[in-house]
Parts: structure tokens; C-alpha cells; sequence
């Protein structure tokens, strides 16, 4: 009896004491944080903690999750916890300066009205008309809002950059401000046949909707103060001194964007876009670029044999035009934000960008042709009658040919002088510009359908050429902190052996079933024309030949769903073999191995120090 209360005291005295110890360390140890994870998904990157630290009056933070309709959803309710984690290191990081709250917005419920006020968006997950809600919403003291209407799993990626630029949108109360400096006309012109004002391009609106833009002409001698970003547009032709004003405000930390193309179609007033590619009599000239680390190709065009799309030939019918691209996602690089869930991006004769070995930048491309491209010589663009005479003389290089980069790092002044009297930047550790080998891809008719309707503008895309140039100004017109904050890894690991299995058998699988299909069709094809011959016949019972193809046929099915069960079976009986694996080398193979190693140190120490007696 004694020994029973000794033991169950024992245990008791134990249990307290693991409480005491998760007590103690949830009270002292709660803001202590060790990021084991491969890609550190919990540690809050540099720029974050910049913006984070930048904060002045509290922001709030309001995450919605449903957490009854998503019950049955295990793989959304991982991602969720992810997101409300990640949401916990920011509130802890600001130190009061984010107030975090979370709410289930259950159906009919204020915090579900709450919700819908603060428009995010509500997926339906079942009959009944129950919305699941999986977004955040942000205020400040001003009530300025922002908000993220649904955090989408496959862009796990940009999680921390999608936060940390609400907050930082939040703490930016002015437009910023771009110049844009274009010798193309692109805010608009005059139609000399009708006598009437062209619209600007519908990129160039969206940029001047989000931006204070502000027109710099390319006879200007100096850029204006206080820009954020510039916006270059085939600038050839740019007088000294302004090439060092660009110059400086590159170094001096401003972003810039730029469009050089080899054949702007739109530097003519009368172009045909399909045809008639007369484009520039002069190849564009941007100097700039070589001390930012690239190239501008000379006087070649990119055709893409794999990326082509098609046109209307010279006999009206349809034919592949090598040098007028549909990028896809396979060209991008969608570890970059502003591409991350872009489709399709259409350029027309576009130039190819040479990367230089000897740079001090930076250089990662985001969009470039396929393997099957190759140079094509801008003459004979420029001379084109039909894109059919493209096809015969082509041979893809095997080649992938950069067609936008992004440049960030360290350069030089080119321009080393004296400028309004003030000394100039030598040089700068934090260039950013992106640029692309491509004015065309700005035009209305690569990505948009317009219609008027009752004197309204109406824009139907169908491509994503204004996505790429906003995304493009978004980034580049956020905080040096914002833009340093790149893709991050994913939470969720797949087991992708098993994966791998369950595909491998679930290709075998259908193989069978297309069989099966296949003799089922064959089979009831028979049994057609022995009907009809049994119908013309006038025969009430089925024929030997009839019953024979019948037998057939069940004993073919029957054989063909036994092997259906076998694959199936077999890829049971694989994957539960690896799980055993997994199992044994987790919970037997490893502990063996650190104990047998524990022991071995432990020999070798105790070795150590008899040997040290014994001396």
C-alpha cells in the first residue's frame, strides 16, 4: 500500500512538474523564436522588419477564417495556420504598434457582415450556401483600409510579401511619383487621316490612375526632383546632360523602368501591325545600359519559333509569325513578384538583352524565348511582305534569349560631375531597374480589346501585358524594404515519392480502363449487327454465336477489372511499404543510430579520461 502511494506520487509530482516547465517557458521563454525550418519560413525577412519597425501608430489587423466550413478541408487548414502564425511574428515584432485579432466569421454572424463590409470575398463550400472567408484586413488611425480578399495557397511564396506590403501601404499616404519620359506617342496623338486625338494607351492610363505621373519631354536638359520612379520609353536621342540627370537619380537611389526596342513599330505614324514593319530607320541607342551591366542586341529582332503566334499571311490565311511571341509561364521567372501568377505576355519584334560577364550588378532575367529561337536581322523585318518567308531560312539556336531583366546591385556614374553645383553620386550599392527589350508590348493591340459604348472606353484584356507593367510599378515605386523581399519557400512538403507511386499506377491504371473502354465499344459493336441479323431473322432467342460473344465479353470484363484491382492494390501495398519504412528509419533506425553514436562518444571520453589517470 505504501509503495502504490509512493508511485502514484511519483507520477503526480511529474505531471505537476511538466506543467511547471511549459509554464514557465510559455512565461519566459514566449518571445524566444528557433527557426528550424529548411527555407526559415518563420523568420520574418530583413525588409519586413523594416517596414515593421517604420510604424508609427497602431495599425490593425483583422484575420478571417471560417473555421467550421473548412472542417473537412485539412490542406486549407494547414495553409491557415501557416498565414495565422506568420501574422503572430508580425504582432510580436511590432511590440504593440499591431494589434492582431482573429475571428471566425460564422454564417449569419456579425463577424461574417464584418467581413463581406470589409469585401473579402466568401467561396461557397457546400449546398447549403455556407462561404468559407480566409482574408485579412488592415486599418490604420486614419481608417485608411487595405485588404487581402483571399489568401490563395499556390502563392504561398509571396505570403510575407503580400502582408508586408499591406502594411506598408498603410503607412504611405501620397500617390508616388513617376516620370515618364517616352519618344513614342504614348499619352495620346493626333490622327492625321481624321484630324481627330487618339486616346493614350490604355497602360499608360492605369499607371497614371495608381501615380502622380508627370510628362518629361526627350528634349528636357534635366528629370525633375522628387520622383519615385521613372519610366523610360525608347529614349534615343537624349541629350548629355540628361543622360546624367538619369544617371544620378539611378544612383541616388531612384527605380527606373525601361522599353528600348530594336523595331518600335509605333515610331511611324503609319504602320501595319502585321505586315508593313517599318518601325525606326534607326536602331535605339540607350547608353546607360552597358554600365548597369546589359545590352540591347544591335539591329537583330528575336523570333521564337515555339512561342510564335499566328497572323493573317499576305493571302489572308493564317500563318505563324516568328517574331510575334506569346510568352508563356515556362519563359518567366516566377520566383519574381511581378510574375509570379502571370499567364500570357504578347511582344511583337522584340530585341534580345545581352548580359555582360564584366559588371558589378545583379542581373536575373524575368522573361526569355524558348530553346527554339534564334536572331533575326532587323532588315529584313523592316522589309517583311509576308511572315510565310520567315519560315524556310529558320534554325533555332538551342539558345534562351533574355528578353526583360531585372538589374539591383552596385554600379557606377557614368557622368562623374558636377551637377547644379552639387557633387554627383560616384557610385551606389542599391541600383534598381528593370528593363525590357520591347516597346510593342505597351500597345493596345497586343493585349487588349477596345469598344466604345455610349462614349465610354470599354477594356476587355486578353493577355497580360498591363498586369506585368503594373506589377512592374508597384513593386518598383514601394520601399527599398518592400523590393528586397523575394519569394520565400513553401510550408506545406508533399511527400512526392508517394506521389510519384500513386501517379505511376494511376497511369497504369487508365491505360486499363481505355482498354476496357475500347473492347466495350467493340463489343457492343458486335452485338449490334447480331441483333439486327437476329431482328431480320425473326429469331426470339439469342443465337450460339450470340451467347458465345456474351460469355466472351464477361469473362474479358471480369478479367480486366481483376487487373484493375491488382494495380490498385499493388499501389496500396507500395505505399503503406514506405510508410513502414518511413516509420522504422523515424521511430527504430535513427534512435539506434544516435544512441550507438552517444555510446561511442561516451566510450571514447571515458577512454580519454582513463588514459589521463593512468599517465
Amino acid at each position: 500500500m505504501n509503495r502504490n502511494f509512493i508511485s502514484g506520487l511519483g507520477l503526480f509530482l511529474l505531471a505537476l512538474a511538466f506543467v511547471m516547465v511549459i509554464l514557465l517557458n510559455n512565461l519566459w521563454f514566449s518571445g524566444i523564436r528557433v527557426d528550424l525550418t529548411e527555407n526559415k519560413l518563420f523568420t520574418l525577412a530583413a525588409g519586413t522588419r523594416e517596414i515593421v519597425e517604420d510604424i508609427d501608430e497602431p495599425i490593425n489587423l483583422y484575420f478571417f477564417f471560417s473555421e467550421k466550413a473548412s472542417e473537412d478541408l485539412t490542406t486549407l487548414r494547414a495553409y491557415a495556420n501557416r498565414v495565422r502564425e506568420l501574422l503572430q511574428e508580425y504582432a510580436l515584432l511590432a511590440d504593440g504598434k499591431i494589434n492582431l485579432q482573429l475571428i471566425d466569421p460564422e454564417p449569419f454572424s456579425d463577424a461574417e457582415d464584418r467581413a463581406a463590409a470589409f469585401g473579402l470575398q466568401g467561396v461557397p463550400v457546400n449546398s447549403a450556401g455556407d462561404e468559407l472567408y480566409f482574408g485579412l484586413a488592415a486599418t490604420n488611425a486614419l481608417d485608411d483600409q487595405q485588404v487581402i480578399g483571399f489568401f490563395q495557397p499556390d502563392k504561398e511564396e509571396f505570403l510575407e510579401y503580400e502582408i508586408s506590403k499591406l502594411i506598408q501601404n498603410l503607412l504611405v499616404q501620397n500617390k508616388p511619383k513617376v516620370g515618364l519620359l517616352s519618344s513614342l506617342k504614348v499619352q495620346g496623338d493626333m490622327d492625321m487621316n481624321t484630324f481627330q486625338t487618339t486616346p493614350a494607351w490604355v497602360v499608360i492610363d492605369q499607371i497614371d490612375q495608381a501615380s502622380e505621373l508627370q510628362t518629361i519631354t526627350p528634349d528636357a536638359e534635366s528629370l525633375p526632383a522628387g520622383l519615385d520612379l521613372l519610366v523610360l520609353i525608347q529614349p534615343h536621342g537624349l541629350a548629355e546632360s540628361l543622360l546624367s540627370s538619369i544617371d544620378q537619380f539611378a544612383l541616388s537611389g531612384g527605380r527606373v523602368l525601361v522599353f528600348v526596342d530594336p523595331l518600335a513599330e509605333m515610331d511611324q505614324s503609319q504602320v501595319n501591325p502585321v505586315m508593313g514593319m517599318s518601325g525606326a530607320e534607326t536602331s535605339i541607342d540607350f547608353p546607360l545600359l552597358a554600365g548597369w551591366g546589359v545590352l540591347l542586341r544591335k539591329d537583330v529582332v528575336l523570333g521564337d519559333a515555339q512561342q510564335a503566334l499566328t497572323v493573317s499571311g499576305a493571302d489572308g490565311q493564317p500563318v505563324r509569325h516568328l517574331s510575334i511571341l506569346g510568352l508563356q509561364a515556362q519563359n518567366f521567372n516566377n520566383e519574381d513578384i511581378i510574375l509570379s501568377s502571370l499567364e500570357t505576355i504578347n511582344v511583337s519584334t522584340a530585341g534580345i538583352l545581352d548580359v555582360l560577364d564584366q559588371r558589378s550588378t545583379q542581373v536575373d532575367v524575368l522573361m526569355a524565348s524558348s530553346e527554339y529561337a534564334m536572331p533575326i536581322e532587323r532588315l529584313r523585318l523592316k522589309m517583311l511582305g509576308d511572315p510565310s518567308e520567315l519560315l524556310p531560312d529558320f534554325q533555332a539556336t538551342g539558345l534562351v534569349y533574355p528578353v526583360a531583366v531585372r538589374i539591383t546591385g552596385a554600379a557606377k556614374s557614368q557622368y562623374p560631375v558636377t551637377v547644379d553645383g552639387d557633387d554627383s553620386v560616384l557610385s551606389t550599392g542599391q541600383l534598381n531597374v528593370i528593363v525590357v527589350a520591347d516597346t510593342d508590348i505597351l500597345t493596345d493591340r497586343l493585349w487588349v480589346q477596345l469598344q466604345d459604348f455610349f462614349g465610354q472606353r470599354i477594356v476587355s484584356p486578353w493577355a497580360n501585358n498591363g498586369d506585368f507593367v503594373t506589377n512592374a510599378v508597384d513593386n518598383l515605386t514601394g520601399s527599398s524594404a518592400l523590393i528586397s523581399i523575394r519569394s520565400r519557400g513553401r510550408f506545406s512538403r508533399p511527400f512526392e515519392v508517394v506521389q510519384d507511386l500513386r501517379r505511376e499506377a494511376e497511369a497504369s491504371y487508365l491505360n486499363s480502363a481505355n482498354d476496357l473502354q475500347s473492347q466495350l465499344a467493340e463489343t457492343e459493336r458486335q452485338l449490334g449487327e447480331l441483333e439486327s441479323s437476329r431482328d431480320e431473322q425473326n429469331l426470339l432467342s439469342l443465337s450460339p454465336e450470340q451467347e458465345a460473344t456474351l460469355v466472351r465479353f464477361q469473362q474479358e470484363k471480369l478479367r480486366i477489372r481483376k487487373a484493375l484491382r491488382n494495380v490498385r492494390h499493388q499501389l496500396d501495398k507500395d505505399i503503406e511499404m514506405l510508410g513502414s519504412t518511413l516509420k522504422f528509419m523515424n521511430i527504430v533506425l535513427m534512435p539506434l543510430v544516435l544512441t550507438f553514436i552517444l555510446l561511442v562518444l561516451k566510450y571514447l571520453r571515458l577512454h580519454q579520461i582513463s588514459g589521463r589517470r593512468q599517465s
